[in-house]
């Protein structure tokens, strides 16, 4: 278990708790209106916890890389093509919309029909 100290007072006693961290193996957690905020732990501590979480991350890695790519379920490309889909060329005498579609009024010059 970490030993807690707040902010205040372990300003005036760092070299202590220094102390107790590498020669007493204590670990100890700084905090400010009782909340954790930094915590002091040996140099060991340290490289061991950055080991673990290098391992982590390889584990996590090397999982992710085992997944295979597989084939689209049926009735996806019909679910999520149409944006991929071709759209034919507009047919003759098609005009455009006198409102532009992101609701800013009129295109610029022109009036709308009444």
């Amino acid at each position: 278990m970490a030993y807690e100290i707040p902010v205040t007072q372990a300003r005036a006693e760092l070299a202590d708790l220094i102390n107790r961290v590498v020669y007493g193996g204590e670990r100890v957690v700084v905090t400010r209106h009782g909340k954790p905020l930094v915590a002091l732990v040996s140099a060991a501590d340290l490289e061991r916890l950055e080991k673990e979480q290098e391992a982590a991350e390889e584990r996590v890695i090397s999982s992710v890389s085992a997944i295979r790519s597989l084939p689209s379920a049926p009735g996806e490309r019909r679910r999520f093509g149409i944006a991929a889909e071709h759209r034919p060329e507009p047919r003759q005498g098609h005009r455009e919309p006198d409102h532009r579609s992101d609701g800013r009024g009129p295109r610029s010059g022109e009036r709308p029909e009444r």
